[in-house]
């Protein structure tokens, strides 16, 4: 390769913005807080100067040069340092697929002549479902240029050949050469689910030698922080999350509510401390119901990580495969980087890898295929804030499809962006009127402009009340008819005041418009203004009024078939799927099928969905399923777990409350 004309593509997701930058630059590169303190030639050579304004970034942090036929990077004396695929270095070789990490930035590498020079035409959708958006392998991010067959697990020379037995045998993998690890807990995806159950693990005792989380942000809320931030909740703002749904500390008290209440009163800002709690107290009947600003429960989330040592368990990897192993074990084989691979052998796993991918309805897919245009029709969950800042300087017209919690954020979003251009106007499209909402017994949702009206996804009850147990006691196919849109499912958003106000005064104003209606196709006019077509009940296909942007808020997919790892271990082991296509799961959460003698394995979050419990991608939903899980582990006297009882329970709540380790 020449040196004098090789490129990188960088890629990363700015942490406090949420921004996705992308810039494609030639070597040497230079990376710093400050501009003036990073050289402007290298041996004659200009440097590429990237800024990244972060305080935890130096003056001038790392380089990225030319040596000897190698691309190398070097910390430049640096504070926090430099990290080279989850690994800490002070120079590192590096090659194109390896992830760089600089401060909070997680920066993906790419050589430019691994770079096509127009992206990937994924494979056509299926025109009566909908297709989807990959997340990124490398760097978690949602890729719309990648096909769901770019990532298959056995689709190159790792795994080795072993991996087809059914048993593979411990020698075998150490005759490979590659490292094999050890350990009795092994937490596969290293995501909110893999650190409630990391957490609980520690609460009943385990240590943190005898732990590993495997996945490729050391955050373990990085994809859901990314997910909220491209969905317009920055971290000012509250989530659709009860009070005491705390990630970071399963007994719930003091709850979310608590906190910011006597955050606020030692501010002076009583009235404000006492409307938060005022809120738990009335709600949902006389009061808006409480939930967390995003920033509190990341800080609090990071704060425990650090109690319970999460920084000596995590170990950067992407898992491909999963096996049983002859000794009654199981083996991970995962990536460390490009051509650096490794084997995780443990005796308990537990799979939380979270949503695979973002659902995108085909026609957008198929518009997207033919004009190659990626910034006008977008998923909520992508990066799409250069929408706003359109919509602010130039103004415009929005279509967005879906009507849950998210399409209202995005609504509320582009009212902020009318206070500074007020020639914004929205079309919203629903599927179908919702005169009434769903009724169950004698209770039935409000409905407020063919939206239903409900502060959680679910009835509370599912989380912890008589509705838990009747999902517990019924049968697969039941499970599927109460967790329907007919019963207990649903499309809804949240019962708050503001979200009401605003639809209210754009359907006065005419600014905001509802119609019932399903695309049919969506095409480029001369203007390159995008036109949509409807079906119409009574006058056919026609044609609606072009738009700017479409924003597709439909959500996300947790399918089993969008992850080529579960899909793998599906497959291999003939695994049982619910009626709904996710993992079939006992109440505890195990696989059973995969029990390998002592060894178990679990599963938590949205691929269980469809099983013993409904709110399962929610913050309590992980913390019972983790809990089960571990309860599990205690009665079947895995090493080093004991069973959390009141005394113990109070001990480890005040090590909590003191920030002290378990």
């Amino acid at each position: 390769m020449n040196n004098g004309s090789l490129e990188i593509q960088l890629l990363w997701q700015d942490p406090v913005t949420g921004e996705r930058r992308e810039p494609r630059l030639r070597v040497p590169i230079a990376f710093g807080r400050e501009f003036a303190r990073m050289p402007a030639e290298l041996r004659g050579q200009p440097v590429a100067r990237m800024l990244l304004n972060h305080d935890q970034v130096s003056r001038f942090h790392a380089l990225i040069e030319w040596e000897q036929n190698q691309l190398v990077v070097t910390d430049q004396g640096s504070v926090n340092g430099i990290y080279v695929n989850g690994q800490r270095q002070t120079r590192s070789v590096i090659n194109s697929g390896d992830i760089l990490q600089i401060g909070p930035y997680v920066i993906s590498l790419t050589f430019a002549a691994s770079v096509p020079a127009s992206p990937p035409i994924p494979s056509p959708p299926t025109p009566s479902g909908n297709s989807v958006i990959i997340f990124n392998p490398n760097t978690n991010l949602p890729d719309p240029t990648l096909a769901p067959q770019v990532v298959t697990p056995l689709g190159s020379n790792f795994p080795p050949p072993v991996f087809q037995q059914e048993l593979v045998s411990v020698q075998a993998l150490h005759a490979t050469g590659m490292p094999v690890d050890e350990t009795y807990y092994l937490a596969v995806g290293a995501g909110l689910g893999s650190f409630i159950w990391v957490d609980l693990l520690r609460l009943c005792g385990v240590k943190t030698d005898k732990i590993a989380a495997l996945g490729i942000d050391k955050e373990p809320y990085a994809r859901y922080k990314l997910l909220c931030m491209n969905s317009q909740i920055p971290l000012h703002e509250r989530l659709r999350s009860n009070s005491d749904s705390c990630p970071d500390n399963i007994w719930g008290w003091p709850s979310y509510a608590l906190r910011e209440a006597w955050h606020d009163f030692g501010k002076g800002r009583i009235d404000q401390s006492i409307k938060h709690l005022w809120k738990v107290f009335a709600e949902p009947t006389f009061a808006e119901t409480y939930t967390p600003r995003a920033g509190n429960v990341f800080d609090s989330i990071d704060r425990e990580a650090r109690r319970i040592g999460w920084d000596k368990i995590y170990r950067f990897g992407r898992v491909l495969a999963i096996r049983k192993t002859d000794d009654g074990r199981y083996c991970v084989a995962y990536s460390r980087g490009r051509g650096n691979h490794a084997f995780f052998v443990s005796r308990y796993l537990h799979l939380a890898t979270g949503y695979p991918a973002l659902q995108f309805l085909p026609h957008l897919q198929a518009y997207r295929e033919r004009y190659k245009d990626f910034k006008s029709v977008v998923n909520a969950y992508e990066d799409h804030n250069h929408i706003y800042e359109l919509l602010e300087r130039q103004g415009g017209r929005v279509l967005i499809q879906g009507r849950g919690i998210v399409a209202s954020r995005i609504v509320q979003r582009i009212y902020e962006a009318r206070k500074r251009n007020p020639n914004i106007s929205i079309l919203h499209l629903m599927r179908s009127p919702k005169p009434q909402g769903n009724k169950y017994g004698t209770s039935q949702r409000t409905v407020k402009h063919h939206i239903e009206l409900q502060p959680f996804n679910w009835p509370k009850a599912c989380w912890g009340g008589e509705l838990r147990e009747v999902l517990e006691k019924a049968s697969p196919e039941q499970r599927k008819e109460l967790i329907s849109n007919k019963v207990w499912g649903g499309t809804t958003t949240a019962d708050r005041l503001d979200w009401q106000f605003i639809t209210e005064v754009g359907l006065r104003e005419g600014w905001y418009k509802i119609q019932f209606a399903v695309v049919t196709r969506v095409e480029q006019d001369a203007q390159k203004h995008i036109v949509a077509y409807i079906q119409d009940k009574d006058f056919g296909e026609i044609q609606l009024p072009a738009v700017n942007f479409i924003i597709d808020a439909t959500g996300l997919d947790a399918k089993v078939k969008e992850s080529p790892l579960l899909k793998d271990l599906v497959e291999h082991y003939h695994l049982p799927l619910n009626p709904v296509g996710r993992l079939s799961v006992a109440n505890d959460f195990e696989l059973v099928e995969m029990r390998n003698a002592q060894g178990k394995v679990y599963a938590a979050g949205a691929i269980t969905f469809g099983g013993p419990y409904a709110a399962v991608d929610s913050f309590l939903g992980l913390q019972y399923a983790c809990l089960r899980a571990v309860d599990g582990l205690a009665a079947a006297r895995a090493p080093g777990v004991h069973s959390l009882n009141p005394i113990s329970s109070l001990g480890q709540w005040l090590k909590w409350v003191f920030n002290q380790s378990p």
